[in-house]
């Protein structure tokens, strides 16, 4: 069967692709927080929400009672804009700056035009969300260059100190993302909550036996029925296996899942195959073209990639023993860049030193789901809640079947180039990982702040420290709050931000002023988040008034100004997701001048994962965020930390 057969096979599964000539901005992990009431909901009706559909589990029951994603008011969406872009103009900047916006937004203007078509599409009976078909093919689909670095993003997990070997590991961790898979396949996993609200559930569907696809001019995403596909694949050597597991209704034991990845191991041996993994590493339009020559060089090759697609989930068994905090988060972010299938949603990682860490796919979901699959897989197993099974090894497990593809000259010569590729990427790129011990979230709470406008506040002043000017920054906004709701951006650079970063440097600025310019920097930031998560943030309410420009219409001043890109030229890509158990995570920067700025905010520490090219010196970004948390702390226990009340 073809792939595009399949594809119209499959449509109850597939995430339809849709098409457009822009080039994409980039969005990053979408968690400012990972809300952890993971309490079931209610069938009852919840304020302010529709009526639930009991035919659903809890997972999906509120999704259709959710309020779809608003369109903010023309005028709101202007003067936040002009309020965002301040602090990166002059005054004369600005003036011109704020005549193109108000030309835009005038009565009977081409902003008014706009709006009502945008409006129009948001309010159509047949519209679950007004933004979805435009972003998942402008921040993903269409996106050409290599998913790895630019798109996926990973986690590095704590050490299991009860399983060091490496198969015991994995067939651990195989164990738990089952527990965790049954929930989501019976739909009695309950929703995530922002506070007493269910958030949207609906990227779940993406989540197990799913896998990205390229095409051109633009990928597509295929979920394979999970009645019909409960095989693991596992990657050792380069050399790709499948097996069951489930048998006779019921999930392998922890001991044959692990025998049954010892016989990989075994069978593997020392011999790398032919890469095929790194073909999903490379651009888009190669890989489209690449997999086709796979394909034509044996009539098995698409029915044994198609194992793999629609696997549970991948497993990467490497030989290799990273040792390091940045070591091991290199070799998850991207690894040797063979032992791998980049298009898969989900890839477990388990090192020959029995470290381990996840890779994701982004496309079709974004890091709160998969950090919850992650620290369920985590906690669980340090806290001894899953049922591992029978003690003994069966003696009646199938084989695990290698899949041999078959090879011709021409998939050699691409394998060949897409190695060489991937090496020249990552060879431009560094990494560092910065764990402050210092302090973490339960200090900063003595200090009466938000932990996450806090530490943005860290990451401001580290890069004003290095760069001297303070750049536009994207924090990930999550609006799962509705239908369909995937990311907003939040900005934090702001007039107050910079005028609090400027004196932090100036030696003759009281520590008092220091603080109260602080205090409004934070709020500042509290409250552009605040109306981020509401579906009312600057950019995609801009981006869907862009896209309803017709194709003959010429473009408004205000969109071709040169402040309307740069304040959207992320150099510092940001967002927090925090795991007592995980060691780190990140991704790479969203442009070449830029850094990706992942971070954890812990009880006792912070975490922060810096990457960029390695002409943006990462290296000394790390040291500026240490620096910065230093000073912030000796000056805050200063001034906002309350004396101890004298003992009578």
């Amino acid at each position: 069967m073809s792939l595009r057969a399949l594809a119209s096979a499959s449509r109850p599964f597939l995430l339809n692709s849709f098409k457009t000539t822009l080039k994409p901005q980039q969005p990053k992990i979408v968690a400012n927080m990972l809300y952890r009431n993971y309490t079931a909901a209610a069938a009852a009706p919840i304020p302010g929400l529709g009526q639930p559909d009991l035919s659903k589990g809890p997972l999906y029951r509120y999704d259709t009672a959710l309020p779809k994603l608003p369109v903010p008011s023309l005028a709101e969406t202007c003067a936040r804009y002009l309020k965002s872009v301040r602090p990166l103009l002059s005054d004369e900047d600005f003036a011109k700056t704020s005549a193109a916006v108000a030309e835009f937004q005038k009565s009977g203007g081409v902003g008014e035009e706009l709006q009502k078509r945008l409006l129009a599409k948001a309010n159509d009976p047949k519209t679950v969300n007004w933004l979805e078909d435009w972003w998942n093919d402008l921040a993903y689909f269409g996106y050409r260059d290599p998913v790895v670095i630019y798109v996926s993003y990973f986690y590095a997990y704590k050490d299991d100190r009860l399983r060091k070997k490496p198969t015991q590991r994995a067939a651990a961790i195989i164990q738990a993302a089952m527990d965790f898979r049954r929930q989501v396949v019976d739909e009695s996993l309950a929703p995530e909550m922002a506070k007493k609200s269910p958030l949207d559930s609906s990227t779940y569907k993406y989540m197990f036996n799913a896998c990205r696809y390229p095409a051109k001019p633009s990928d597509f995403e295929l979920a394979f029925d999970p009645a019909q596909n409960n095989h693991v694949a596992v990657v050792r050597n380069n050399q790709f296996f499948v097996f069951d597991l489930i048998k006779d209704g019921k999930v392998l034991s922890t001991a044959d899942i692990e025998a049954q990845l010892d016989a990989i191991v075994k069978q593997a041996g020392d011999r790398k195959d032919p890469a095929i993994g790194v073909l999903t590493s490379d651009n888009r339009d190669i890989w489209t073209e690449a997999r086709k020559t796979l394909i034509n060089a044996g009539s098995q090759n698409e029915e044994l990639l198609r194992k793999i697609e629609s696997s549970v989930f991948l497993l990467c068994l490497d030989d290799s023993s990273p040792v390091t905090r940045d070591e091991v988060s290199r070799a998850c972010w991207h690894g040797d860049g063979r032992n791998r299938f980049f298009d898969k949603a989900l890839q477990f990682i388990v090192f020959e030193n029995g470290k381990a860490g996840f890779m994701g796919e982004h496309s079709t979901m974004d890091g709160t789901p998969t950090c919850r699959l992650n620290d369920y897989v985590c906690s669980t197993l340090a806290q001894g809640k899953i049922d591992h099974g029978l003690a003994s090894v069966s003696s009646n497990l199938p084989a695990p079947q290698k899949l041999n593809f078959a090879f011709n000259t021409a998939v050699h010569k691409a394998i060949e180039t897409s190695e060489k590729n991937f090496e020249e990427l990552i060879g431009k790129h560094g990494l560092y990982v910065q764990n402050y011990e210092g302090y973490g979230k339960g200090l900063i709470k003595k200090f009466k702040c938000s932990p996450d406008a806090y530490v943005q506040m860290i990451i401001q002043l580290a890069y004003y420290k290095m760069h001297g000017v303070s750049h536009p920054t994207y924090e990930s906004a999550q609006v799962r709050k509705f239908q369909h709701g995937r990311t907003e951006t939040c900005r934090t650079v702001s007039t107050d931000s910079v005028a609090w970063v400027k004196a932090m440097e100036n030696p003759h600025v009281p520590a008092d002023e220091k603080t109260a310019l602080f205090k409004k920097a934070l709020s500042s930031h509290i409250e552009y988040m605040g109306n981020a998560v509401e579906g009312k943030g600057v950019d995609r309410h801009l981006l869907g008034l862009r896209l309803s420009l017709k194709s003959h219409e010429s473009k408004p001043e205000m969109f071709t100004q040169e402040v309307f890109s740069r304040s959207s030229h992320w150099n510092l890509s940001t967002s927090q997701l925090s795991g007592e158990h995980f060691d780190g995570y990140g991704w790479g920067e969203v442009v070449p001048d830029g850094y990706g700025v992942a971070y954890m905010v812990n009880e006792n520490n912070l975490s922060f994962n810096v990457a960029s090219m390695k002409e943006m010196r990462p290296e000394r970004l790390h040291h500026y965020l240490k620096e910065s948390a230093s000073e912030m702390r000796a000056l805050f226990e200063q001034t906002l930390l309350e004396a101890p009340k004298a003992k009578l």
